[in-house]
């Protein structure tokens, strides 16, 4: 086909993909139902489009979720997530583990599977997965504890299941030396988090000491960075899921200039790789073959949701602080998604006996057990009385700098359930070396007065020194958060 037809089925499928992203947000449905369905309708048994090459799949899909994996770290918030990390790397490691064990034994004895197929099968479905996690549970209203540790779960458990993943994955394998798997793992997560972390750190301070000559190169700086921490940790034999993840978070809460801007860029293109990554896997399922793993599909999903993630939960978290009603949620909100079949093609491209089997039933327990945990994460959220009556009053600061001044311009929306509605100017109590210069309101712009009152929607110029601008930051956020009384309820914006 000539290239213009490729252009408009290409862009007419992405079209179709966002008008299915919004049916599915309004139906409570993680997105990558609707990018499957999209993905069934035009292969083999739909439209007759056939894709068979698992090779370009894992390719395809690893290369997506790297993309996935950097905007959950740019956007995770840092300081809700910060007093889960604990809990987080427990449920992702000792969690892991324990589900691993659990479901391989099940499939053993309730489905004859040979060992290597068992945990496999086990392995694969062992993590949850960020682009579902993120797409459903960011817009629960739920304790910053408990969705900071299954953010951060869904963004640290990849890297130990890759591992073990990678190991079984060869023909006529025999069971691996237990404590040189262990110190392999050891290794390619620390090493993995190290390049993360420096790569990160080191490119946050370059972006903050350099000016860019256009707005639109600090995204893709933000980008590259994260996704060359993947390349540069996979030189290392180390763990490259662990390092993109870690390198974004470090870059997504650094200050740099135009942090939105970066988010959105991120956002953007995490949609399109998730677009991309459903829609081939739906291809690469073959529909004729599903019908017949339904039932051992049913028998292993409901072993992983009611046993396994539950067991995982409570016997890696105890010490943490976790209430039981967290824990039950955190065992229910579990969510499957792309990073299990993704995984599931490993095997195939390694000719491993049963590989096709496996990915079919992964493929099942994915699309149903999605069905059935995503619509019900409000009601069990109701259940374990985890609804959380704080509003997101977090505000959105863009800043460029403005080199020749050593200063720097912060560009402020007031959120509608703000508590600056109604704060004057005088009462913010900004440091000295930041005020404010500029209001637009309604699509107009005009120099305040101390006494001018915010309102919601308003758009805030301020101009601040380089010193001054953190504790402008800090202030900004505790006015938005608690009211101009906020220093004396002890919030600090941190």
């Amino acid at each position: 086909m000539p290239l213009e037809t490729w252009l408009l089925l290409g862009a007419t499928l992405i079209l179709c993909a966002i008008i299915a992203v919004r049916l599915s947000h309004r139906a409570g449905l993680p997105t990558l139902l609707a990018y499957m369905g999209l993905g069934l309708l035009i292969g083999e048994s739909g439209f007759g489009i056939r894709f068979d090459d698992a090779l370009l799949a894992e390719i395809l899909g690893l290369a997506a979720l790297v993309l996935i994996l950097a905007e959950g770290g740019i956007t995770t918030n840092w300081r809700n997530v910060r007093p889960s990390v604990p809990a987080a790397l427990a449920v992702s490691t000792i969690g892991t583990l324990i589900s691993i064990v659990v479901v391989a034994l099940a499939a053993m004895e309730l489905l004859g599977m040979g060992w290597q197929l068992a945990f496999l099968l086990a392995a694969v479905l062992a993590p949850t997965d960020a682009a579902a996690v993120f797409s459903v549970l960011r817009r629960l209203p739920l304790p910053s504890r408990l969705t900071g540790l299954l953010e951060a779960e869904s963004g640290f458990n990849d890297a130990p299941v890759v591992i073990v993943v990678i190991t079984l994955s060869v023909q006529n394998a025999v069971a691996p030396n237990l404590l040189h798997l262990l110190v392999v793992m050891l290794y390619e997560l620390a090493a993995g988090a190290a390049v993360g972390i420096a790569i990160g750190w080191l490119g946050a301070q370059a972006l903050r000491r350099m000016a860019l000559p256009a707005s639109g190169l600090y995204p893709i700086a933000v980008l590259s960075l994260a996704v060359g921490s993947y390349g540069a940790a996979a030189k290392l034999h180390a763990s490259g899921f662990l390092a993109v993840y870690l390198a974004a978070l470090v870059l997504g809460n650094a200050r740099l200039p135009h942090r939105p801007a970066t988010r959105g860029f991120a956002e953007g293109i995490a949609w399109l790789a998730q677009i991309g990554l459903f829609v081939m896997l739906g291809l690469l399922a073959s529909p004729s073959e599903l019908p017949a793993e339904l039932l051992p599909a049913l028998v292993i999903g409901f072993v992983l949701l009611l046993v396994a993630r539950p067991l995982s939960v409570v016997l890696s978290t105890p010490g943490f602080g976790l209430t039981w009603g967290e824990k039950l949620f955190a065992s229910w909100a579990g969510l499957r998604g792309a990073v299990p079949i993704v995984l599931a093609t490993i095997p195939m491209v390694n000719n491993v006996a049963g590989a096709d089997r496996l990915f079919s039933i992964v493929f099942v327990i994915v699309v149903v057990f999605t069905l059935l945990q995503g619509p019900t994460l409000p009601l069990a959220a109701r259940l374990c009385r985890l609804e959380s009556d704080e509003r997101a009053r977090e505000l959105d600061v863009e800043a460029a700098p403005l080199e020749e001044l050593h200063a720097d311009l912060l560009e402020i929306r007031v959120p509608h359930d703000s508590r600056l509605n109604g704060v004057e100017i005088f009462e913010l109590r900004l440091p000295k070396g930041a005020q404010v210069t500029l209001i637009v309101r309604d699509g107009a712009s005009f120099v305040p007065e101390p006494t001018t009152p915010l309102r919601a929607s308003d758009t805030l110029l301020v101009i601040t020194t380089e010193e001054a601008r953190e504790a402008a930051e800090r202030r900004l956020r505790a006015v938005s958060r608690r009211g101009k009384l906020a220093g004396w309820f002890g919030e600090t914006g941190a």
